[in-house]
């Protein structure tokens, strides 16, 4: 008896001890996977915000909006999800902090307006997850400040259209980006407001050689004096109506091409998108879907293999389809964004940019509709992702590419994405849009082996600091 108590205080003490352990390793876990949403969501505000779309050299204001200390939005919501991802039963203490990279002399603040110009290439930001005070049995005879735990992430939004001059990679090189979920809206490497009236001879989005963004910064009121973010216009199928089975080009020289009929447009600017081939089965399809696979691709989640970015003719269009007399655009796109009705004044239903269509301020601010996935009762309140953000493939339409040809396929090199939120669409498959995001790739001649995948054309990514 004298041996077996004496055993049991040992044995107690290894039992309480192996639940003190456990406890605490399961809230290093909890802290650790906390840090990586919090970081996740931060870089995604980035991402959606334009930032890397914009001229370094004149956005350290809008810089502020977004990242700009404690109060941003960024922070903001970073805290917010690591709040709800509680660690030991209880809230964390959470630090946020913006930084130009990973490596030797990195700039790293609290708020991301006092940084280089070099935050705007690939912005990083990294969250800090304290957690002090863990309720514990046994371990407290000897720790009698209390049990933490403590756990960082650093997340990254990457742009590849600055892989080139940024440093990601072997000099010469460019990175190129693989998103899921592209629609196949394949418009030309043509930038409809640049410059004013422009045809076939706009100013391109991106380079088709380093694939930098050509017309750097944040625009209001859906024009585009100041850069491409925020350019609000209207896409149109370059297929004419005579030809119900497939698709002829009507453009000049039967190519697609910018401004093709202002007239009927509010904003006056438009440009042309051809159907993308849909080579492999789509998933994600809403139940809202009725049509074929192209109509499908747009409201639910092609293969992204069906979009090499960087490969020299490497994606095929297909003008066997039309989609402006089958409605299959249209249709799509209502189910996608939850439009009620094209028909109608809009919008209706579907989730807006505030004010609609054209936003006046920045950051820009995205309401949930009445038909909102999230419920008619979360109408009107702010919301930080919508299934209105879609990302659209960009064509090199330049002098040596292939021709597009009519009612037939064309292999395309497809040079950067655009990343649009759709406003409205019509019946007859005109899509009104408002540009988030540019990112280009190149023209294939010098892209690495290796494209970055994600949900976006500036994907989003937990790194590892070196």
């Amino acid at each position: 008896m004298i041996l077996v108590a004496l055993a049991m205080v040992a044995i107690i003490a290894m039992a309480a001890l192996s639940i003190d352990v456990s406890a605490l390793y399961l809230a290093r876990e909890e802290s650790q996977r906390s840090a990586d949403a919090a970081a996740l969501t931060a870089a995604r505000i980035i991402s959606v915000s334009g930032i890397t779309g914009a001229d370094p050299d004149t956005s350290a204001a809008e810089w502020r909006k977004i990242c700009g200390g404690p109060t941003s939005v960024a922070s903001l919501s970073a805290r917010a999800t690591a709040q709800q991802n509680g660690v030991g039963g209880a809230a964390a203490t959470v630090t946020v902090s913006y930084s130009t990279g990973t490596g030797a002399g990195t700039s790293t603040n609290s708020d991301c307006t006092v940084l280089p110009d070099a935050f705007a290439i690939n912005p990083v930001v990294t969250v800090k997850i304290s957690r002090t005070g863990l309720p514990t049995l046994f371990s407290r005879i000897w720790n009698r400040s209390g049990n933490s735990v403590s756990a960082s992430a650093t997340a990254e939004a990457f742009n590849p259209s600055s892989s080139f001059s940024g440093g990601n990679g072997p000099a010469g090189t460019i990175t190129p980006v693989q998103p899921r979920c592209v629609k196949p809206l394949v418009v030309p490497n043509l930038d409809p407001l640049h410059p004013a009236g422009c045809t076939n001879n706009c100013n391109p989005f991106v380079s088709a050689t380093t694939g930098q963004i050509r017309n750097q910064g944040i625009s209001l009121n859906g024009g585009g004096a100041n850069g491409v973010i925020g350019e609000t216009f209207w896409l149109i199928p370059d297929c004419r109506l005579s030809n119900p089975s497939s698709c002829r080009l009507r453009g000049a020289g039967g190519q697609p091409q910018a401004n093709y009929n202002t007239a009927g447009f509010t904003p006056a600017y438009d440009l042309e998108y051809i159907p993308g081939q849909i080579g492999t089965p789509v998933s994600a399809i809403p139940a809202c879907s009725q049509g074929d696979p192209y109509e499908e691709a747009i409201e639910g989640c092609d293969a992204p293999t069906n979009y090499q970015c960087g490969v020299s003719n490497a994606n095929l269009v297909d003008l066997t389809r039309n989609p402006r007399n089958s409605g299959a655009t249209s249709n799509g796109v209502q189910c996608l964004i939850h439009e009620g009705s094209p028909s109608t004044s809009q919008p209706d239903g579907q989730d807006t940019l505030n004010p609609y269509a054209a936003p006046s301020s920045y950051p820009f601010q995205i309401l949930a509709g009445t038909s909102s996935p999230l419920g008619a009762g979360f109408a009107g309140t702010p919301v930080t992702g919508s299934s209105s953000i879609v990302s659209i493939p960009i064509y090199d339409n330049g002098a040596g590419s292939n021709p597009i040809a009519s009612s037939t396929t064309t292999a395309v090199t497809f040079v950067g994405f655009l990343q649009v939120f759709i406003n409205a669409v019509d019946s007859s498959g005109n899509v009104n849009v408002t540009v988030l995001n540019v990112a280009g790739c190149g023209n294939g001649s010098n892209t690495t082996a290796s494209p970055v995948a994600g949900s976006s054309p500036v994907p989003v990514r937990l790194i590892t600091p070196q």
